[in-house]
């Protein structure tokens, strides 16, 4: 008897095709001649798998001596997994090598890594686009109709769904994150990603956070609802020797999936020289919601420059995380293989579209949120030489951390130093520039007012600080102490100065137990005539 499986998975390229027979022949794993996965499982395997009630990369024969290629066996172990529904275990001690070749393995089932190691060989790839794994959903998404328009902070949607699902929606004629600066650029189609239930009741905890006049795209992706966990892995990615310029590498695992738990992976780099291209991001969690990773040692990557769109030289932002259109994404108990405070490596997470971010107990070098981050929650964590980046909307909740960089927070000003909410700040220590001489500032940030980001530019309405500590003791000469705000525009400095598109300052700032190891005190900024209005309440 032979049965025939076929799978396409969802990464957009011909090599996902698979075909699995079950036949009395021996179980082998070939490559056909448009680049697909021909496997044969045996009668007698498939039993004992069945049996095992789990399967390994050496029932399809993957090589673990570190050399020889086993991403095609590897893959054929998940794409078998996935159609039995069985959970995938990795060889204990195995060392797998991943060349080359332009394969992506599929997951859709608990995997457990474990301590076998895995190396990722980026000096010469087929493709540098290609996931190495992508934790995929079986379920698909559609579009859907009828709705034409949306309202901030909207509660329900005119849908029947079959479940809980992420929604996605873009308008397509309307511009926003319209970047400044020396990679300056035309924007991205308005975009927004929440969830709802069957009946199209919005969750709350992350609302829709613009008005859309119009809706050129909407689709629903239904959430998994049983968790997938992924396990252990000790990860060594060979770094790539390509021209340093924008050509990003994702050869990564990929989460395009719900409900998702990465618990005890360990991620490390090695062979970068004095030039390579970018990465983005080694856990790469896109268009999902609900991924926990826990337990989890990642590494930042070597800062390369380029030459930026304005035509003049730019570092380039490398990253060893990277959520996209994501929801309700935590990182517990995390952190990097290198110095923190280390000014020679990037920062190792950048974010756009995301919506409820966490760190909590992380050692990282960096929090950053490009294009937007409705909600996020900084706790129980150190951050290292390019602490807190953010724009966004809702509530940013900073506790029990020390913050080591330039500014407590820097609002991006390559997108307006952009932040309609709050900030909430308790408990934490703050060291200016890892303590380098620096006039500290705790909000950090520019807006010319001359610039179309393509949406109004606000600073946080309300900040709450409650027991700071300013570690400033190293300061330059004739230091007049840490300012709430830096001078975000030393141009304007009296009513004749206009602002082609205004900015909405800071209402008020409430400070309790802010304290300086230099003794000088916190003062508002030292642009006094654009912070004139604050309201400093001192309790």
């Amino acid at each position: 008897m032979i049965m025939t499986f076929v799978s396409y998975g969802q990464v957009p390229s011909p090599l996902e095709k698979v075909v699995i027979t079950a036949t009395n022949q021996k179980t082998n794993v070939r490559v056909g001649e448009n680049g697909e996965l021909l496997i044969n499982v045996s009668a007698n395997d498939a039993k004992a798998m069945k049996k095992r009630g789990l399967v390994r990369y050496s029932d399809f024969g993957a090589p673990v001596d570190g050399k020889s290629d086993a991403i095609d066996a590897i893959a054929a172990a998940h794409a078998y997994a996935n159609q039995q529904g069985l959970p995938v275990k990795a060889d204990e001690g195995a060392t797998y090598y991943v060349g080359r070749k332009e394969r992506t393995a599929v997951i859709r089932t608990d995997t457990d890594f474990g301590k076998a190691s895995f190396i990722i060989d980026d000096v010469d790839v087929e493709n540098r686009n290609t996931s190495i794994f992508v934790v995929s959903s079986s379920l698909q998404p559609f579009a859907l109709k009828g709705i034409t328009s949306l309202k901030r902070n909207q509660d329900k949607i005119s849908a029947t769904l079959p479940g809980p699902c992420l929604i996605t929606v873009t308008n397509s004629t309307k511009k926003h994150y319209i970047r400044y600066g020396l990679n300056q650029n035309n924007g991205a189609s308005q975009t927004d990603i929440f969830i709802v239930d069957k009946n199209g009741n919005v969750d709350m905890d992350a609302p829709i956070i613009w008005d859309f006049e119009q809706i050129t795209e909407m689709s629903a992706l239904p959430i998994d609802e049983k968790p997938l966990t992924i396990t252990g892995g000790r990860f060594m990615t060979i770094a790539n020797q390509a021209e340093s310029k924008y050509t990003y590498y994702q050869r990564n695992i990929a989460i395009k999936r719900s409900n998702v738990v990465i618990d005890g992976l360990e991620h490390r780099i090695t062979g970068e020289g004095d030039h390579g291209a970018p990465y983005g991001g080694f856990l790469s969690i896109r268009d999902c919601a609900y991924v926990t990773v826990k337990n989890t040692i990642l590494t930042g990557h070597k800062t390369y420059s380029t030459i930026g769109a304005a035509g003049k030289p730019v570092s380039m932002g490398s990253y060893d995380i990277s959520p996209n259109r994501a929801l309700n994404i935590s990182f517990i108990n995390c952190s990097q293989t290198n110095d923190i405070n280390d000014r020679t490596y990037w920062g190792i997470l950048g974010s756009n579209f995301c919506k409820n971010i966490l760190y909590d107990r992380c050692v990282f070098s960096r929090f950053d949120a490009h294009m937007g981050v409705a909600n996020a929650t900084i706790r129980n964590s150190t951050l290292g030489h390019m602490g807190i980046n953010a724009i966004g909307s809702g509530t940013l909740l900073i506790e029990n951390s020390t913050i080591r960089g330039n500014t407590l927070v820097n609002l991006r000003s390559d997108y307006g130093s952009t932040w309609q909410g709050e900030f909430i700040i308790r408990n934490c220590v703050f060291v200016p520039s890892g303590g380098r001489p620096v006039t500290a500032s705790l909000i950090g940030g520019s807006y010319s007012g001359q610039h179309d980001f393509g949406y109004i530019a606000y600073m946080p309405e309300r900040i709450i600080i409650e027991n700071l500590k300013i570690d400033d003791s190293s300061h330059p000469e004739n230091y007049n102490g840490p300012a709430i705000f830096a001078n975000f525009n030393p141009q304007k400095t009296d009513e004749s100065y206009e602002e082609k598109f205004p900015y909405v300052i800071t209402k008020n700032v409430t400070l309790k137990n802010v304290t300086t190891v230099s003794g000088k005190p916190l003062r508002v900024s030292d642009n006094a005539f654009m912070f004139r209005n604050v309201k400093v309440e001192v309790q």
